[in-house]
């Protein structure tokens, strides 16, 4: 929390809500087991099926791909399926995925570890790492950490970089393994020099934080640029922070704003947040009440609390909106609800100076409004049933 000019206002708290963390720590470990799931490469064939020429193995296969890239599921599952029944792993696999997608068969997580299963014993490393993943989360299995542990590490023993990271990830949260920050460093930096953005993201808050590796806040800012420049929307909130703050780069709120710009547009709820107060105080933009409530409300609509709070602010003070004490009131209940330990108090206050220029008949009707409230994310939770099928 930093504190803001006082611009008027009875019920304005002496504060203007930015992000809890500060760079070094919101570069550091903040992705869970399964925020960086997305799109993987494909990968030549391994495996043949038996009694099936190369010739007719491949055309069957890649006709089940073609199938899969139309959206034609039945017919993909025509082709994989005696495949996978034959013994073959990417075909294996690939009906693995279908089943956790619900894509030509009904959605059965439990039939999803099955295929992932048959596939990860004969050693392929993308069913070892959705199998891991299958065990961390615990769809289609039992949760068990330390089944999913074991499974990452086949996988990213044969250089896997998504297992490698997140053996990392477990080894920094100590799920399913005794935990070791040194030997999370060591797996995040071999995804990390594979071009992998999360583990980059995660190494840099490693040297950030100095966790398993000397602090060093030029090394931090490096890794997070590079998982940046490849889109990643933390790390761009998290370098836009450091040239807010100056840590590892000189301060440049110009280049601050721009990153949590970029960050922002993907619908990152602190960015958005943050480059509202960037236009609020004109740091690095122009002076903008009007923009920055706009990037609060987008913020605050995800159930961001620090955007909440600021949203409130701008109601009970008439910045960037008319002055409006239900809704003043009803945004400060929201944040005090949500809000970290450092920030109940102050949010809380200022909710019942809002709350005494109401009637009982208004306190009444935004107490159901945040009742009933639901957030409304702008991004998708993680999930690998979105990915494509491959080979």
């Amino acid at each position: 929390m930093v504190a803001a000019v006082s611009r008027g206002g009875s019920v304005t708290p002496d504060f203007l809500p930015l992000s809890p963390l500060p760079p070094q720590v919101s570069c550091a470990i903040a992705s869970s087991m399964l925020d960086h799931l997305g799109p993987r490469r494909l990968l030549p064939p391994l495996v043949l099926v038996l009694g099936l020429s190369v010739r007719l193995w491949a055309a069957d296969f890649e006709a089940g791909l073609r199938a899969s890239s139309a959206r034609d599921y039945p017919a993909a599952l025509s082709e994989w399926r005696p495949l996978a029944d034959g013994g073959d792993a990417k075909a294996q696999y690939n009906l693995g995925l279908m089943y956790r997608a619900g894509h030509g068969v009904p959605q059965d997580y439990a039939q999803s570890v099955r295929w992932y299963r048959r596939a990860a014993e004969q050693g392929y490393a993308l069913a070892q790492y959705d199998l891991g993943v299958s065990y961390a989360t615990g769809r289609g299995v039992a949760q068990d950490y330390t089944e999913a542990v074991q499974w990452y590490r086949r996988a990213a023993e044969q250089g896997d970089a998504l297992a490698q990271h997140d053996l990392g990830v477990s080894y920094a949260t100590g799920q399913g393994v005794a935990q070791d920050y040194t030997e999370a460093v060591q797996w995040y930096r071999r995804a990390a020099e594979q071009g992998y953005a999360p583990a980059q993201y995660d190494l840099g808050g490693s040297y950030g934080t100095g966790r398993g590796v000397a602090r060093d806040d030029t090394e931090a800012v490096r890794w997070c640029r590079r998982a940046a420049e490849q889109g990643y929307a933390m790390a761009q909130y998290s370098l836009g922070a450091s040239y807010r703050t100056g840590q590892g780069v000189p301060q440049d709120y110009t280049e601050a704003a721009q990153w949590y710009r970029r960050a922002a547009e993907q619908g990152y709820a602190p960015a958005q947040h943050d480059l509202g107060v960037s236009y609020g105080n004109g740091h690095g933009v122009p002076q903008d009440d009007t923009e920055a409530v706009q990037w609060y409300r987008r913020a605050a609509e995800q159930g961001y609390a620090p955007a909440q709070a600021a949203l409130g602010v701008s109601y009970a003070a008439g910045h960037g909106v008319p002055r409006d004490y239900e809704l003043a009131y009803f945004w400060f209940k929201l944040a005090a609800s949500r809000a970290p330990k450092n920030s109940f108090d102050q949010w809380s206050a200022a909710r019942y100076k809002a709350a005494a220029k109401l009637t009982p008949e208004q306190r009444t009707r935004m107490q159901q409004r945040a009742r009933d409230w639901k957030p409304k994310p702008e991004q998708p939770a993680a999930d690998s049933a979105g990915r494509n099928l491959r080979e």
